[in-house]
């Protein structure tokens, strides 16, 4: 079953947006670009990250990753492996978080894709740094496209 959605376009933040949305739309942006240091400067430096939330392939204990130090080694082992391009179905914000429906896409060198959806939740500080990134998604709900013939 192939599902199409309608994605937003939301502008990138202004540089003084401390707000979670604007935390996430940056997240996203680093992602896509594959910057890793401009990643991991949006944490706090007691920062945790979930991908997924609980006990997974990516995070046996479940605990999630903490620290910069240990969100570094996710982004090394996982983000960037292969390119991921994130799509905003919807986006709600409330106090100090935000969460974002969304689709990833990570394509492989061969040209095969994995795609899924999630729910990625951003809790920031006051200084506008992630303290907080979960993300909740299922591993055998993800769908595999064969590379082009």
């Amino acid at each position: 079953m192939t599902t199409a959605f309608e994605y937003l376009d939301l502008p990138h933040p202004a540089a003084d947006d401390r707000s979670a949305r604007a935390a996430s739309l940056r997240s996203r942006a680093f992602v896509q670009a594959r910057d890793r240091e401009g990643w991991l400067g949006i944490f706090a430096e007691g920062a945790v990250v979930q991908d997924p939330v609980g006990v997974s392939f990516l995070d046996e204990t479940g605990e999630g990753h903490h620290g910069r130090e240990a969100i570094g080694r996710f982004w090394d082992d996982v983000i960037s492996q292969n390119p991921v391009r994130m799509d905003i179905v919807s986006s709600h914000a409330g106090g100090d978080e935000v969460a974002n429906y969304l689709t990833i896409t990570t394509t492989f060198p061969d040209g095969s894709s994995v795609a899924g959806e999630m729910i990625a939740i951003y809790r920031v500080g006051e200084d506008g740094r992630v303290e907080s990134l979960r993300a909740f998604w299922e591993a055998d709900q993800l769908r595999f496209t064969p590379a082009p013939s």
